[in-house]
């Protein structure tokens, strides 16, 4: 009996407790689902204090941007075909019209197949300040929507549009070369000095320039230990160079005058009359080169912003006042302006301008395009003779020279003092106060040997191994006839 009443008091107990345990969840399942409710604008007060650590805002492509660099990048091939292939094919005789106009499109088509199996790896990817390396061969991970190293951190460029518009450049710059040796060399060997020249040249002069890991990378406020870690040699160093000075036109114009003297003289050099057959050509081609050239120097920017307007602008007045200037020494020296005079000085003012066009003012931009008109004029007549090279059409004496003018007249005008925007700080993202003239005119100096000694070097070996495998100039015969019909079977004109 005991028993029975024992369980029955358990039993009842139980049932107390439960019921009330029930009515106290009934009762606290309002206030709850009150809170639960609730919660979202408790988060969002919340999270002004979380944010820096929890939230980041994602950055985005922008299509302004995008727009532009594709239009950027389809002028620079406007600049090579057909505007350098013009600019060349008219200064050369008619009989190698031809194959002018083949080497400048065929080394274009070549440089741009292999930009993409490994150009563009071995310049804009991370290993040593000197050279690159194979993680993005065949353009791997390089798509649609993985971010180029622009300076905004909030929107950015698909990195396969940077890599199109770089691969513009490197096709350009082999192309170039091409003038030095015109009317004598092989086709075959045009070829093949250029796809060496590009891989142990071009490719490492364009990493250690222009190769950085974007302002990620800064991370410290020690800025030159912060970026050396993250950026080619020569942009460590703090060299200046906006759009190709060293990288395209020291580059090329070196390459081009060891091409001049190794390849030899063309036959009757110095004896027959050699000159442009057809000047028209080369002033459209002048023309297009000047137009096609804002898409280099303000694309080279990478951003539709302001700077890349200066570029624009500094681009069009070097460009007019270094014609002005080349026209007038030659009128003083010859008594006549002439039309290939024209051409060649708009040509000089554009290579100038260009390591300098982002980093200068107004100022000078003028002074930069009148100073390599003047020089360049000595560089295709005075220097050109004292060297005693046959560079056929001046690459040396416009690209390279002029290119030295820039880059080192742009340590002089990059001067706040003197209009220009001094240099960039990557942590306080403006520009330093304190400008060093001496100091940076030291670091272009040293931007300039470099890409000489790189060139030089490079294009002596290349030239070499190709004379040794396949042989680098036509014969005499073939010479003589013209390349056209030698070595293409047509003719540019119909006799």
């Amino acid at each position: 009996m005991m028993k029975k009443l024992l369980t029955c008091l358990a039993v009842s107990t139980a049932l107390l407790f439960g019921g009330l345990a029930i009515a106290q969840d009934k009762a606290a399942a309002p206030a709850d689902a009150k809170a639960a409710v609730s919660a979202p604008a408790d988060a969002k007060a919340a999270a002004p204090a979380a944010k820096p650590t929890e939230e980041v805002k994602k950055p985005k492509i922008d299509k302004g941007d995008t727009a532009w660099m594709m239009t950027a990048t389809m002028l620079v091939i406007l600049m090579t075909l057909p505007g350098l292939a013009l600019f060349y094919g008219g200064m050369v005789r008619a009989k190698n019209t031809l194959s002018v106009l083949m080497q400048v499109m065929v080394v274009f088509c070549l440089i741009a197949v292999l930009w993409v199996i490994y150009g563009y790896s071995v310049a804009f990817t991370g290993g040593s300040p000197y050279f690159g390396g194979f993680d993005k061969i065949f353009l791997l991970g390089v798509g649609a929507e993985s971010p180029a190293a622009t300076f905004n951190k909030e929107v950015y460029i698909p990195e396969i549009v940077f890599a199109a518009f770089q691969l513009t450049f490197a096709g350009i710059t082999c192309a170039l070369i091409v003038g030095a040796f015109a009317e004598r060399i092989k086709f075959s060997a045009v070829l093949l000095f250029c796809a060496l020249w590009f891989t142990f040249s071009y490719l490492p002069i364009a990493h250690m320039v222009w190769y950085w890991d974007g302002p990620d990378a800064i991370t410290s406020e020690e800025t030159k230990k912060t970026v050396e870690a993250a950026a080619g040699w020569l942009w460590a160093k703090g060299a200046l160079d906006f759009a190709g000075g060293t990288v395209v036109h020291i580059n090329a114009g070196v390459a081009g005058l060891i091409g001049s003297y190794v390849v030899g003289k063309r036959i009757g050099y110095g004896k027959e009359a050699m000159a442009p057959h057809n000047l028209p050509l080369t002033m459209i081609g002048a023309g297009l080169l000047w137009v096609g050239w804002f898409g280099f120097n303000a694309g080279s920017n990478l951003e539709a912003t302001g700077v890349a307007g200066m570029a624009f602008i500094n681009t069009l007045i070097a460009t007019a006042i270094a014609t002005l200037s080349w026209l007038l020494i030659e009128t003083i020296a010859r008594g006549k302006a002439s039309a290939l005079g024209g051409a060649s000085g708009a040509v000089a003012g554009l290579v100038a301008i260009t390591p300098a066009c982002g980093y200068v003012g107004v100022l000078g931009a003028l002074a930069i395009g009148a100073i390599a008109g003047v020089v360049c004029f000595w560089g295709v007549t005075g220097l050109k003779r004292l060297l005693g090279a046959d560079d056929s059409l001046d690459v040396f004496g416009v690209h390279g020279v002029g290119g030295i003018v820039g880059a080192m007249l742009t340590g002089v005008f990059a001067a706040p003092s003197l209009g220009g925007v001094g240099i960039f700080n990557y942590i306080t993202n403006e520009a330093d106060k304190d400008y060093d003239m001496i100091a940076q005119l030291i670091t272009q100096g040293t931007g300039v040997l470099t890409t000489i000694v790189v060139s030089g070097v490079v294009s002596l070996i290349a030239f070499k191994l190709v004379d040794l495998t396949i042989g680098l100039r036509v014969s005499e015969e073939e010479e003589r006839e013209g390349l056209d019909v030698s070595s293409h079977g047509e003719g540019a004109y119909r006799l």
